[in-house]
């Protein structure tokens, strides 16, 4: 059974279109046309994914994203028609895994929702007895549930963020530059902007560290990269 993917955007040519070749590709698609209808498909329809506008009447992308991300951890695609970088750091802080600015490419597009569907089923298709804990001191990270554990606290996290640290958790110690950050986690290289690395980091941190402006557990290199700390 194909994917069902929920669009959502005011403008309904772009719902067409973006329908149109999704269902070409044999996903399931469900429309919204503004952030209360969103709201309404995502609890109604449970979708695979979502491809969010950002600039819409009433609630805005933002709301709707960071509305959904209190409850699920499916993958959002945020569309924004401007390319600032406030416009993009915002929709990640907000929680989505990546954006796309419009004008867009069908063809770009695609290969996004194609790269999230395929990671977050990866991550969440294991069974119990196939789950990934990875420890540091008193820091745990459940990577098929999307969950850190520090101490007695348990802290919710977004497919990227628990892509992120397992991955730096695989090779403690070891600087992964943003470039490789992105290919590794994102799935792309050409497509991306290093950005996504930083504001997905800086959220990531403030979920994690008990002082996210001295981190204990996600470390920079000046210059070069992330990595987390291996003497914990």
């Amino acid at each position: 059974m194909y994917e069902k993917i929920l669009v959502v955007d005011d403008e309904a040519s772009i719902v067409e279109i973006v329908k149109f070749n999704l269902e070409k590709e044999g996903y399931r698609v469900v429309t919204a046309m503004d952030g209360y209808d969103a709201l309404s498909a995502f609890q109604k329809e449970s979708p695979d994914l979502i491809i969010l506008d950002v600039m819409m009447p009433g609630m805005d992308g933002y709301a709707v994203c960071r509305k959904i991300r209190e409850t699920s951890n499916v993958p959002i695609i945020m569309v924004t028609a401007r390319a600032e970088e406030i416009d993009t750091v915002l929709g990640l802080e907000m929680g989505a895994d990546e954006y796309v600015t419009k004008p867009f490419s069908v063809r770009e597009l695609m290969a996004r929702v194609r790269t999230a569907l395929r990671r977050y089923q990866a991550l969440t298709s294991r069974d119990d007895k196939d789950q990934t804990i990875l420890t540091a001191g008193d820091f745990a990270l459940d990577t098929t549930r999307f969950t850190v554990s520090r101490g007695s606290e348990k802290i919710d996290l977004t497919q990227r963020e628990t892509e992120i640290i397992k991955l730096l958790m695989s090779e403690r110690g070891r600087i992964f530059s943003r470039s490789e950050i992105l290919e590794k986690v994102w799935g792309y290289e050409a497509l991306g902007d290093e950005r996504t690395v930083d504001v997905t980091i800086r959220r990531l941190r403030e979920k994690i560290e008990p002082d996210p402006g001295a981190p204990r557990y996600v470390m920079t290199k000046r210059g070069v990269g992330y990595y987390f700390n291996e003497s914990l």
